[in-house]
């Protein structure tokens, strides 16, 4: 039974996304998440500049593997915040054995004690922004996990305002709140400040529990094939492994307090007969068969044993991570007082099995919450109160540090107990943290990996995002020309607007080339008539500027772009043009573009794999023809495979054949060496592989 389980599990595993299982997950409220079937927030139709900026505060996180850092909630009968208690007040034992506080500090915040009131929401863009942001500790980091696997539709749509009430009237302007989904991206995790967005998308929050209706390529690829049970096991991976990303993720930002507010109706891995189907998504036409044993048979009883033990396995390693990253979990559970799990609808399911599954679904609510020094709002109609009590929670705690007497390399789970010596008060703290293992040690305390060569580094940064959309796509090369100069290549064309926005239309480029020191090297209007359009012209070797005015069909400048280049001398000694990159789609377009003697470079280098590049470098050399040889390298500059090469349609010329059906998704270089036996130069071209 057990090789039986473990096969199981591994099966499914795999068909978890890889975004779901690596770490951190959640729902960027700025970004458009991926074609999940799940809502986000909408993005402000304007960003409204920020308030003038102060000296942003840094994160400072303590490294010592021997530190341990603990937040303690002391509360009196009536749930009301104690705050002046003192350092001797508190006794701490780590595995029954006492230790020494040696940081100490009350943590109040109120809506008025935030250092800078934010009138307008800061926007977050990046990491940094999320970790200057969060490491202020007047601030307090939220993050929402909108469980819609495991909610009910009628249950999310009762739960949702309340839900966005409280993020609108119970969390302050300064609050940090990030908003995930199961199946959210990784690429889609930011906090933000403004609450009104967050609250809006709470309130399209929309169950899907037991409705296995696929609505991405993900649950395509397994509500037509496997069964009921199958699927809600699949389920269940998906949104614990989202939740552990969601606390690594919010871990990383700071070492202080986080807490994550999780909406869900609980986890199980098992389910009645009568509510199970052979294919998830084609429910049984004639009905579900009665329990002939009400779930009561020994082969039953044991096979739910380990399901549950399964289960219980799973929110441990949740809970444990939570621990380690002294992240608080607050159920909350939107049945409200729920007699039942099923209705009528999913079949005659025996009050036994029916109780069974409520009552484990719910006690995993319980163990989730308590394990992580939070709260189950459980068994509730009314979640105000709850609610209210989070906030409590994050506004006003004590914050202990000590240096561990136990071994903090073991791997294992550290029990933690606080006390305080002040009677009749009721205290709450993590249950303990989970270790290091001594590899992990080894790992965190190594000295920094050196990085990769300068040259690899500045050809990866050719394909970073521009700070602001252009209206253009634009490619310049260099190659000899006559009487020592350099021939310079200019290509444009227009960038394609993002579905559904509609941008000013360029209708020419008018381009300037000239030296620092004012002399005119070259003045043209390049029409767009025909895209991608090109234009050549000769410059000497040295600084150069380039002045680009965009324009539209009547002339009107729409924006305008300065540019600074160094041209090189390439007429003596060996040489090598810039690297030209040719889009193929075919195996006929790919031929013709190798005989082609001037055809028009490609402005991107974002390709798919159904692409197939041509490469074209041209060099010379006074000692003979160069040897020219090319390879396929990964973003650290290792190699991973030779490319071939050949001789171009003119003297001088050599064409790279670079197919990319083999090659996952992500940033490569092609590089391009040419030796004449005495001297050697060589090219990085980079690339991205988006899908």
């Amino acid at each position: 039974m057990l090789s039986l389980r473990k096969g199981m599990k591994t099966s499914l595993l795999r068909l978890v996304p890889a975004a779901a299982l690596a770490a951190p997950i959640a729902l960027g409220l700025y970004a458009r998440p991926a074609a999940q079937g799940q809502a986000a927030p909408s993005q402000p139709a304007a960003e409204t500049p920020a308030a003038p900026a102060q000296t942003p505060a840094t994160p400072n996180f303590r490294t010592d593997i021997n530190y341990v850092r603990v937040d303690v909630i002391v509360s009196d009968k009536t749930g009301a915040p104690v705050n002046d208690l003192r350092q001797q007040d508190f006794e701490i034992t780590e595995d029954g054995k006492p230790q020494t506080i040696q940081s100490f500090k009350l943590v109040n915040i109120t809506e008025t004690s935030a250092a800078t009131p934010v009138s307008v929401p800061r926007r977050i863009k990046t990491i940094a922004d999320e970790q200057m942001a969060a490491a202020k500790e007047d601030v307090r980091l939220f993050g929402i996990f909108l469980d819609d696997y495991h909610v009910r539709l009628e249950n999310s749509m009762r739960a949702r305002e309340p839900i966005a009430q409280f993020v609108e009237n119970q969390m302050f302007a300064s609050d940090l709140i990030a908003v995930m989904y199961p199946l959210t991206p990784l690429s889609d995790v930011l906090v933000t400040q403004d609450r009104g967005n967050v609250s809006g998308a709470i309130r399209a929050f929309t169950g899907r529990k037991y409705d296995y209706t696929a609505r991405n390529i993900f649950e395509e690829r397994y509500v037509h094939y496997v069964s009921t049970m199958e699927a809600e096991r699949i389920r269940n991976q998906v949104s614990l492994s989202a939740i552990k990303a969601l606390i690594v993720h919010l871990g990383g930002l700071r070492e202080g307090r986080k807490s994550i507010i999780l909406v869900t109706e609980g986890y199980v891995n098992r389910l009645p007969s009568q509510v199970q189907d052979q294919i998830a998504d084609e429910p049984r036409p004639t009905g579900r068969a009665p329990d002939p044993v009400q779930g009561t048979s020994q082969r039953q009883q044991s096979q739910d044993f380990f399901n549950d033990a399964e289960m219980m396995g799973d929110l441990n390693l949740v809970t444990q991570m939570a621990n380690k990253y002294n992240t608080t979990l607050y159920t909350v559970d939107p049945r409200g007082l729920a007699n039942f799990e099923f209705d009528l609808s999913r079949g005659n399911v025996s009050l036994s099995a029916d109780a069974s599954i409520l009552d484990t679904t719910t006690n995993t609510l319980r163990q989730m919450a308590e394990e992580t020094d939070g709260r189950a709002i459980v068994n509730q109609n009314d979640l105000d109160a709850g609610l209210k009590q989070i906030s409590r929670d994050s506004s006003a705690y004590y914050l202990i540090g000590y240096t561990t007497t136990q071994n903090a390399a073991d791997g294992r789970f550290h029990q933690i107990k606080v006390n305080v010596k002040r009677p009749n008060l009721q205290v709450r703290a993590r249950k303990g943290y989970l270790a290091l293992t001594a590899r992990e040690v080894e790992r965190v305390t190594a000295p920094p990996k050196p990085g990769p060569p300068k040259a690899v580094s500045d050809a990866l940064g050719t394909l970073a995002l521009p700070p602001r959309r252009s209206l253009i796509r634009t490619w310049v090369g260099m190659s000899p020309g006559s009487d020592g100069k350099t021939k310079v290549t200019f290509v444009w064309e227009t960038t394609p607007p993002p579905p559904g926005v509609r941008t000013e239309k360029p209708g020419a480029v008018s381009l300037i080339a000239g030296a620092p020191n004012g002399d005119l090297y070259f003045r043209k209007k390049i029409p767009g008539d025909t895209q991608p359009a090109r234009v050549e012209f000769e410059v000497p070797e040295g600084a150069m500027e380039l002045a680009i005015a965009i324009e539209d069909a009547g002339g009107e400048v729409l924006d305008r772009e300065k540019r600074e280049l160094t041209v090189p001398g390439l007429g003596l000694g060996l040489t090598m043009s810039t690297p030209e990159v040719f889009q193929a789609r075919t195996v006929r377009e790919f031929q013709t573009l190798s005989a082609d003697p001037n055809p028009m470079p490609a402005t991107v280098r974002e390709f798919r794999r159904t692409d197939h590049l041509l490469v074209r470098v041209g060099t010379q050399s006074p000692g003979g023809t160069p040897t020219v040889t090319a390879r396929m390298l990964n973003r650290d500059g290792v190699e991973m495979n030779p490319l071939t090469t050949a001789p171009g349609v003119a003297p001088g010329l050599t064409n790279v054949d670079v197919p990319l059906a083999n090659l996952p998704t992500g940033e490569y270089l092609i590089e391009i060496n040419a030796g004449d036996g005495v001297a050697k130069t060589s090219a990085l071209v980079a690339i991205r592989i988006t899908a």
